[in-house]
């Protein structure tokens, strides 16, 4: 009996040891997981891109068109939502129309009372040194009036726009 009672108390030791190793190595699982580069839906970007402000993230998407002027942004497109993806190297023309893959960091553009003045100062001095016509200059004019608009009704000090500074893609 006295056999029995050692050997049951070696295999609560084994077990209870085994049992630490497994929970040590789903710990390690979880902190490799928690780390990995999240992927979101462009549904899930437009919603939830202030969490991820100079973090890297994974988004899928079908390239709607490459800008002509410079070709370093591109729009990325899903039936869910759409965003900007800027780049430091060209795009290729070609990627128009393709499904891809893209890691980037997201980044956040901000329009303050601030960012407001200074655009307005910087418009009235171009309308009045002759480089804005007078259709411009309103044009330029309205805009802020309507992030200001913008910021008032939703009750908030700014508003911020999100797009993705490129880091690589895959086409699927």
């Amino acid at each position: 009996m006295k056999r029995f009672y050692t050997l049951a108390i070696i295999a609560v030791f084994f077990m209870a040891c085994g049992n630490n190793a497994e929970q040590a190595q789903t710990k390690q699982e979880d902190s490799l997981s928690a780390t990995e580069t999240p992927v979101l839906t462009l549904e899930e970007f437009n919603t939830e891109a202030g969490n991820f402000v100079d973090k890297e993230i994974i988004l899928e998407g079908i390239v709607d068109h490459v800008c002509k002027h410079g070709g370093k942004r591109l729009f990325l497109v899903s039936d869910d939502g759409d965003v900007h993806v800027d780049g430091e190297e060209r795009f290729d023309d070609a990627l128009v129309g393709s499904d891809i893959t893209v890691i980037g960091i997201v980044k956040e553009f901000r329009v303050d009372e601030a960012y407001c003045l200074q655009q307005e100062e910087g418009h009235i001095q171009k309308h009045k040194e002759g480089v804005d016509s007078d259709d411009v200059h309103q044009s330029k004019m309205n805009q802020i009036k309507m992030y200001r608009d913008s910021m008032q009704s939703a009750g908030v000090d700014h508003l911020s726009f999100y797009s993705v500074q490129y880091i690589s893609h895959k086409t699927k």
